[in-house]
């Protein structure tokens, strides 16, 4: 027989960041509890609101199953000593099945006795394990948590109530001197408590106390009163998802509602105002059928349409105050020109192990026109780099971004365009923080791209240098998301850049130009190098590439990001072809051979040593592959070689008793290897 079990956490409201994530995790560890207890269920569905985290269990057994098994145990000889006494073997195996030793008896097999305890146990009820509910209790983790009344205890929030129903019974689990009952809570100013007669009364009878507990069913609402009210006003909206969950994580009874401002509001840039709805206000943004922004905002209030004109005027009133202070902000910053932002870099710390804003500027400047000669930029690009990376950083100290730090960038491209700076130069100070997330948008434009790479690379060398690299546990400087970004730039802009060769020589160009302290040594450009390189598996990962040609590529020793990328490329599109099998084979085969010689030493091959035609086929068809730049060219190149190889193997003895002929044969295979490497570690391939 089963029961539907109800356990619900009440408590003080959650931030919304954290209230899915929470009750995933609360279901997540009442399945394991329920499991480790040996109690069957059929699933486990999740409710929750800014007040409480809730599961619900489906189909819960009664109890654990019966135990009615034989257990053996040791040897007669072990189990009792010459006298006939129990030996700690025996006494330690009956205790451990829950018995005594007068409970064993003895069977033979296989012309042994061996000690037996016949085990029979009732399963313990579910009501009784439920009580040990609390531990799941104690054992969620948040990323901020309190501490209330004279309590050791740490939780999200203060906990006020429980609700712990098995079927229409009560457990009455205690913790932190609350005693769960059937009692939970309505909407704080719409409802009343409610006492539950059943697990399965829940979801309907906080409905009637204006509490939506289903979070999927709130957002339904929610998404379907904004789309009725922006089709009746024939408007548009952008339904960030993001903005969307927290507000969902808001409210018990949401009710959307529209608000108006001042069109005046709408002469300052668009991102101000959006910063000022979406993040300070949790309000979603309004489009006219042309997609532009107008003077409207939709928000979701927690409780019904009772007094909604009231909490509109209440809202565009908390609005327009935001907006006031923007365009305030916003005036004032104008009436200066970018110079006179540019020259207080000095007295801002990029860091205080490092330096000022304006010696990182100087730094990305030397950086980027190194790369914008490796990548090949116009006269034009380099010209604009080379402007932007003299003045990128200014906005940092307009009284706009002061207010507003989500804008740092996005305000710089705006004033440098009326300042009159060219649309290459205003947009890459905003593109150089790009992506700003490790899967966010990257720069459209070439010199924002170039200003992003130089910007990235100049923090992980300068904060190297400093001595603060990242741990496996700890990157409180977001260097690795900044390698990403590069890694996806490079890749995205088709751009060479091996990290080995380029890092020692970005170091020395910026020796002497900075008070920053910059790597010192080759291992210490080689593990920059290599931070950065490792960034790669990710990129590959996120793209789906299949584990070993991952292992493969990146085993080599190639540095730069667009090389493995395409080696990546050519492994994963001919994994299945017929004819990878058998040249894999070929090609790992020579490398065993030399692992197995610990040949290390190779020379030049020597076609005069060469006994036979196969031989020359294969010296002719590597010196051919030697000029082969292209890796999909390459791989094709390895399918034509790879007859040549298995003729060669059939033919010659490759440790031949002349040492010279010998030396000469693991050359010629050497200089395969090598090329084979491009491709990366071909014996990390699964081939079957």
């Amino acid at each position: 027989m089963t029961k539907d079990f109800l356990f619900e956490i009440g408590v003080e409201e959650m931030p919304a960041h954290v209230v899915t994530k929470s009750v995933k995790q609360l279901a997540d560890r009442t399945g394991k509890f329920l499991k480790e207890n040996g109690l069957g269920f059929k699933d486990i569905q999740t409710y929750s609101t800014p007040r409480r985290l809730t599961v619900l269990v489906k189909d819960l057994a009664e109890k654990q199953a019966d135990v009615d098994e034989v257990k053996k145990g040791p040897a007669k000889k072990i189990a009792q000593d010459a006298d006939g006494n129990w030996t700690k073997a025996a006494i330690g195996f009956a205790r451990g099945q829950g018995m005594s030793a007068d409970d064993i008896y003895f069977e033979e097999l296989k012309g042994v006795e061996y000690a037996y305890v016949h085990v029979q146990k009732p399963g313990k009820l579910a009501k009784d394990l439920l009580l040990g509910m609390t531990s799941v209790i104690k054992d969620m983790n948040f990323p901020t948590k309190m501490r209330w009344d004279s309590q050791d205890f740490e939780f999200v929030r203060p906990i006020h109530w429980l609700v712990a129903l098995y079927g229409s019974e009560v457990v009455p689990m205690e913790f932190l001197g609350i005693t769960a009952g059937r009692k939970t809570a309505g909407h704080r100013f719409l409802g009343d408590s409610v006492v539950l007669a059943n697990a399965d009364d829940y979801v309907e009878a906080l409905r009637d106390q204006f509490v939506i507990v289903d979070a999927s069913e709130r957002k339904d609402m929610i998404v379907s009163q904004i789309n009725d009210l922006v089709k009746s006003n024939n408007w548009q909206i952008k339904l960030d998802q993001s903005l969307l969950e927290e507000v969902n994580n808001l409210v018990e009874y949401p009710t959307v509602f529209a608000g108006s401002f001042d069109p005046k509001y709408l002469e300052i840039p668009d991102e101000v105002l959006i910063t000022s709805m979406k993040d300070n206000q949790r309000y979603f943004e309004v489009y006219d059928q042309e997609g532009k922004l107008i003077n409207h905002f939709i928000s979701v209030r927690n409780g019904n349409r009772e007094h909604l004109e009231n909490v509109v005027s209440g809202n565009e009133k908390v609005l327009v105050a935001r907006l006031d202070d923007a365009v305030f902000f916003y005036d004032e910053d104008r009436k200066y020109p970018l110079s006179h932002f540019v020259d207080r870099m000095d007295s801002v710390s990029f860091h205080d192990k490092i330096g000022s804003m304006a010696e990182k500027m100087a730094r990305v400047r030397i950086i980027g026109d190194y790369l914008a000669k490796r990548f090949g930029l116009s006269s034009e690009e380099v010209a604009d780099f080379d402007r932007v990376s003299g003045l990128y950083k200014f906005d940092l100290v307009t009284q706009m971004v002061g207010e507003f730090a989500e804008l740092q960038g996005v305000m710089g491209m705006h004033y440098a365009r009326l300042a009159g700076e060219n649309e290459n130069v205003s947009v890459a100070i905003k593109e150089h923080y790009m992506p700003t997330t490790a899967e966010g948008e990257l720069p459209k434009t070439k010199v924002g791209a170039l200003l992003s790479v130089a910007d990235k690379l100049d923090t992980i060398i300068a904060f190297f240098g400093a001595g603060m690299i990242p741990s496996s546990s700890n990157d409180p400087y977001a260097l690795r998301r900044y390698a990403y970004g590069i890694v996806r730039i490079l890749l995205n802009e088709g751009w060479s850049l091996p990290f080995g060769e380029v890092i020692p020589e970005l170091v020395d160009l910026l020796s002497g130009k900075t008070p920053a302290k910059l790597p010192v040594g080759q291992e210490a450009d080689q593990q920059l190098a290599d931070f950065i390189r490792d960034r790669v598996k990710q990129y590959l990962q996120k793209n789906n590439y299949q584990y070993d040609v991952i292992d493969a590529v990146l085993a080599s020793s190639e540095q730069d990001p667009s090389e493995i990328l395409s080696a990546a490329k050519v492994l994963q599109a001919h994994h299945d072809d017929a004819a990878f099998k058998p040249v894999v084979e070929s090609l790992t085969r020579i490398n065993n051979i030399l692992s197995k010689a610990k040949f290390t030493e190779a020379a030049p091959v020597d076609p005069s040593l060469f006994e036979d035609r196969s031989e020359e086929d294969l010296y002719n068809g590597v010196e051919a592959l030697k000029s082969v730049r292209d890796h999909n060219d390459l791989y094709e190149a390895f399918v034509g070689l790879q007859p040549l190889i298995d003729r060669y193997f059939d033919v010659n003895m490759i440790m031949a008793k002349d040492e010279a002929v010998k030396k000469n044969r693991l050359s010629q295979l050497a200089a395969v290897n090598d090329l084979t490497k491009r491709l990366g570690d071909l014996s990390k391939l699964v081939i079957k």
